[in-house]
């Protein structure tokens, strides 16, 4: 056996185990009913949410849902979720909840809010967080949560729309190592990568920085790229030639800013789709705000983060954020 039962205990509604593993270490996991396809909650079904909820639907989760647009529901509710009015009567039904949300404000009202989860929640319930928001909210909101006798953890994702969709999203989980492994298997079923990252806000914290790098990088990317075709470069030909080189990326080779370089990509749809230039504003926020709580230094995140400022005062914040390309463009009279 992997591992050997030496007992286990009870805290507010939770079961653990202790286990001993082939080391001699001594092991706490929860013993949520894990294998179970009981309802699962799900708030927030925008274009991450959505195809989130659909993926637990198709294995075999019961799923309970709700969205502050009802138009957003019909199309879940037609697959056959069950559609409620609000965050609290999703938590008075199911004890596994999943939220989805655009920003912190809106998490710490779909929580604490007069309609929120926690006015309805049960003991012992899992509160899983897969929205991008600031770290010292979700320790918050777990602590919040703890004084309900619930669980809360963060778990925002990478990936983007089409990950969601395909269930191949990444997964960066803050909280209780103990409940990981329950996480886990709800969260497995939506994404390809769920990495425990450690205490509650660490998630956020690894994903803030994720995308930091990643709007660093297409900004990088659309200015190499929007160069060489001035420099009367083929922009095909030039992307062929950084992805066989050193300068390398993932905005270069699975996400280019330029159209008809690439098909399937946002570029190639008049940016339309994908992830939008105003919630890498916001995420870049978050990076800034963080930075200076830290006292880290961050200038080109900080760069990043006005120049996307500037593109959302400049009418691209419903484009996706590989956008900066036309942007630079604009920028220079072309």
């Amino acid at each position: 056996m992997a591992a050997v039962l030496r007992g286990s205990r009870c805290l507010v509604g939770r079961c653990y185990q202790h286990l001993i593993d082939p080391l001699g270490h001594c092991v706490v996991v929860s013993t949520r009913s894990m294998a179970s396809k009981t309802q699962v909650g799900f708030i927030g079904l925008g274009n991450m949410g959505n195809p989130m909820a659909k993926n637990l639907l198709k294995h075999g989760y019961p799923v309970i849902a709700t969205d502050v647009f009802p138009e957003s529901c019909k199309e879940l509710q037609e697959l056959g979720a069950q559609i409620l009015d609000n965050p609290s009567e999703v938590a008075d039904k199911a004890d596994r909840i999943i939220t989805m949300l655009p920003s912190s404000p809106n998490v710490v009202d779909v929580y604490t809010g007069p309609n929120g989860i926690l006015k309805k929640v049960k003991k012992g319930s899992l509160l899983i967080d897969s929205s991008t928001i600031d770290p010292a909210v979700s320790k918050e909101m777990a602590v919040a949560a703890e004084k309900m006798g619930a669980v809360f953890m963060d778990a925002p994702v990478s990936g983007g729309v089409g990950a969601a969709s395909s269930g191949k999203l990444t997964f960066m989980v803050g909280g209780a190592e103990e409940e990981f492994t329950a996480a886990k298997e709800l969260l497995s079923c939506m994404g390809a990568n769920v990495v425990y990252c450690g205490q509650v806000g660490t998630g956020q914290a690894a994903k803030i920085c994720n995308n930091m790098l990643l709007a660093i990088g297409m900004i990088g990317t659309s200015e190499t790229m929007n160069l060489g075709i001035r420099l009367g470069l083929d922009p095909k030909l030039l992307a062929k030639i950084l992805n066989m080189s050193s300068g390398r990326c993932w905005s270069s080779d699975t996400y280019n800013p330029v159209p008809g370089v690439m098909e399937g990509v946002p570029s190639g749809n008049n940016y339309q789709g994908g992830f939008g230039t105003q919630l890498m504003a916001k995420d870049l926020g978050l990076a800034q705000n963080t930075a200076t709580n830290t006292k880290t230094p961050v200038p080109l995140g900080s760069l990043a983060h006005q120049i996307y400022r500037m593109m959302c005062a400049r009418g691209y914040a419903n484009k996706d954020f590989s956008s900066v390309f036309q942007f630079l463009r604009e920028e220079e009279g072309q």
